[in-house]
C-alpha cells in the first residue's frame, strides 16, 4: 500500500459522507478519494461538497484504490461484490466494510478471496463528528493499515478494535443500536416535562442539554456510572426518588433485555445475509 493510498467508496450515503467528512477534516488529500453511485445528480453534489472524485461505475471505482470501503447496503452487498470481484483480485486493495451483520469470510469469498478485510460497526453520530465504532481485522491485515484505518475513523469520533469478531455482535447492541435508546429516553423525558407543564421547546432544549452534560461528565470523570449517579443523589432527595422509581419498575432488566434482542437479531442477521444468493 502507498504512503497516501487512493480510498475509493462504493456507496455515497450519509455514513460515507461522514467518513469523507472526517477524513478531509483530519487532513487527508480529496484528491485521493473516490466515491461511486447510481444516481449521477447525487454524486455530483457529493464532489461540489468534498472535492472529491466521482463515478456511477463500480468496476471504475474500484480500480482507483488502494482501499476499497464498501458502503452499501447488507441486502445488496453480495451483487456489489461480485461485480468489482475481478478488480479486486487484480488489484488486491484492503477491503473495508461498513455493513452490518456481513461476516469478513462471507464478504471474502464474495470477492473472490485471500483478500485483507476490516469490517467496522459505525453508528449514526459519526454524522455529527461523535460516532463510536467497532472494528475488526482478518489475520491478513497488517499492522499499518490497522493504524490507517483507526485514524479514518477517529476522524468522526472514537474507534476501538475487538478481537473476536462475534464481538461485532456486541458492538451493534450497544452503540450501532445504542443511539436509538437515547433518544428514547430523551423522547420520554421531553414528554414527562411537558405534561408537568413545561413548554415543549423548552423541555426539548433542558433535556438534550442534560444528556450530553451526563456524557461528558461520564467521559471525563474517573468515577464509574454508579459513582456518577450517587453524587447527583442526596437522601431522601428528587433524584433518589427519581431513582428508585427506575429500580422498582425494573428498568435494569428491561435494558439487559432489549441489548440481548438487539444482540440475537444482529446474529440473526448476520446468518441469513451469508445465505443470501
Amino acid at each position: 500500500m502507498s504512503k497516501s493510498p487512493t480510498i475509493s467508496f462504493i456507496g455515497a450515503g450519509n455514513m460515507a459522507s461522514a467518513i469523507i467528512g472526517g477524513m478531509l477534516d483530519s487532513g487527508f488529500q480529496a484528491s485521493r478519494i473516490w466515491a461511486s453511485a447510481p444516481n449521477d445528480a447525487h454524486l455530483q453534489s457529493i464532489r461540489k461538497r468534498f472535492g472529491i472524485s466521482v463515478t456511477t461505475d463500480n468496476r471504475y471505482c474500484a480500480q482507483q484504490a488502494d482501499v476499497i470501503v464498501l458502503a452499501v447496503k447488507p441486502q445488496i452487498m453480495a451483487d456489489v461484490c461480485r461485480d468489482i470481484a475481478p478488480i479486486a483480485q487484480n488489484t488486491r486493495p484492503l477491503v473495508v466494510s461498513i455493513a452490518a451483520g456481513l461476516g469478513a469470510d462471507t464478504i471474502n469469498e464474495w470477492l473472490g478471496g485471500d483478500l485483507p478485510i476490516v469490517r467496522v460497526m459505525p453508528n449514526t453520530p459519526s454524522l455529527v463528528g461523535k460516532g463510536a465504532a467497532g472494528l475488526f481485522a482478518s489475520d491478513s491485515v497488517t499492522g499499518a493499515q490497522k493504524t490507517m484505518i483507526q485514524s479514518v475513523f477517529e476522524g468522526i469520533g472514537a474507534a476501538v478494535w475487538v478481537d473476536d469478531e462475534s464481538l461485532l455482535h456486541g458492538v451493534t447492541a450497544l452503540s450501532g443500536s445504542g443511539p436509538a435508546y437515547f433518544f428514547l429516553i430523551l423522547e420520554s423525558l421531553e414528554a414527562a416535562a411537558a405534561d408537568a407543564g413545561l413548554n415543549p421547546e423548552t423541555a426539548r432544549e433542558l433535556a438534550i442539554q442534560t444528556m450530553a452534560g451526563a456524557a461528558e461528565m461520564a467521559a471525563r470523570s474517573d468515577h464509574d456510572p454508579a459513582q456518577l449517579k450517587k453524587n447527583v443523589m442526596s437522601p431522601g432527595g428528587t433524584t433518589e426518588q427519581a431513582i428508585n422509581t427506575f429500580e422498582d419498575g425494573g428498568l435494569r432488566d428491561l435494558v439487559q433485555k432489549a441489548y440481548s434482542a438487539a444482540y440475537t437479531r444482529s446474529e440473526e442477521m448476520a446468518k441469513e445475509l451469508a445465505g443470501k444468493e
